[in-house]
């Protein structure tokens, strides 16, 4: 049984939108690496969080003082803050405002 030029087409579009997708999301992923790659060699260390993953993180910290993870995230937090602090190019879109206003915990 032949398929009906709709199957064909519906098929078509499908194959398209699924590695279409794929392709560019690869793509997109490894051009970030590649930027990311660029700046640790240029200058050993880069930024790990984003200005609102870093306050979330700084609120959790707030907020749980006493849980057993505290300690880990208090340093991952102050170790983001140094690097801010120490590096020129930033991988995330920090502003110079917001790197002045953080403080280590």
């Amino acid at each position: 049984m032949p398929l009906t030029p709709g199957v064909l087409g519906m098929l078509a579009f499908t194959l398209l939108a699924f590695w279409g997708v794929a392709i560019w999301a690869l793509t997109r992923t490894l051009r970030q690496e590649s930027r990311k790659v660029e700046m640790l060699e240029q200058q050993d260390r880069l930024d790990t969080y984003s200005p609102k993953a870093l306050a979330e993180l700084r609120e959790w910290i707030e907020r749980n003082p006493n849980d057993p993870l505290a300690a880990e995230a208090r340093a991952q937090y102050n170790e983001c803050v140094d690097t801010l602090e120490t590096t020129d190019q930033h991988f995330y879109d920090w502003s110079d405002r917001e790197i002045e206003s953080l403080e280590r915990l």
